[in-house]
């Protein structure tokens, strides 16, 4: 995985759980950072307990309940980004229509994070600006919420190509809306809704928005830095 991945939902086996719900690995690292997709269908649910260092989710579409043992549930819908601590049990169960999620599981050795569930909803996020591109941090050490172990950001990219750049974390990407192009260190790899894409440290790469839309991605550093930290880049 040193020199980076890209996986096509398309190209991954789903498996479905005892619980009825449909999941993808989509990114599974030896170092414990895995990255996986869950489909929840009406009547149906996601159980487990948290693993590693804990997980991030988001909410790709639909809504549900998040159970974790304390009534009232937690309402679930798209858009919110959710922190469940590490050994948590959970039961994320569908309402009216399939529930989608990701879910990223941090290292065991990851950075402390809070010992409750933590919400945080991309509407409620302040856009900041890099380049012509725009995001909004969910979680993070600079974010509302003052978390430390990763980051979670959605971002926007019109059509356009960046510089060539690195950046000095983990990058984990998935694509929520678009079609662009992920090159990487002189490669380039197609992207659209569902594909994932894995960067390490010191990795020259860009996304490229090759569309007439808007390219919204979902981001995962670890550890967490900014969006906008980078190593360097070349312009080319």
């Amino acid at each position: 995985m040193s020199s980076g991945a890209v996986t096509q939902q398309a190209d991954v086996e789903p498996a479905l759980t005892q619980t009825g719900a449909i999941v993808r690995t989509m990114l599974d690292l030896g170092s414990g950072l895995r990255r996986k997709q869950a489909r929840i269908p009406p009547g149906c649910c996601l159980a487990g307990p948290a693993s590693g260092g804990g997980e991030l989710w988001f909410v790709i579409a639909g809504t549900g309940v998040l159970e974790t043992g304390a009534p009232p549930g937690l309402p679930l819908r798209a858009d919110q980004g959710l922190w469940a601590p590490p050994g948590l049990t959970y039961r994320a169960r569908a309402l009216a229509a399939a529930l989608l999620l990701d879910v990223v599981s941090l290292p065991a050795d990851a950075v402390s994070g809070p010992d409750i569930v933590l919400t945080s909803n991309f509407a409620d996020q302040p856009v900041e600006v890099t380049g012509d591109r725009q995001f909004r941090v969910l979680f993070g050490p600079k974010a509302g919420t003052g978390f430390a172990p990763a980051t979670q950001f959605v971002g926007e990219i019109p059509p356009s190509r960046a510089p060539d750049h690195s950046h000095p974390y983990d990058e984990t990407v998935l694509v929520l809306e678009g079609t662009g192009k992920v090159h990487i260190d002189g490669a380039s790899h197609p992207l659209v809704t569902g594909t994932c894409t894995y960067l390490p440290p010191g990795l020259p790469h860009c996304l490229e928005n090759t569309g007439q839309d808007i390219l919204r991605v979902l981001g995962v550093f670890h550890p967490a830095d900014s969006p906008a930290a980078k190593l360097g880049q070349a312009h080319g």
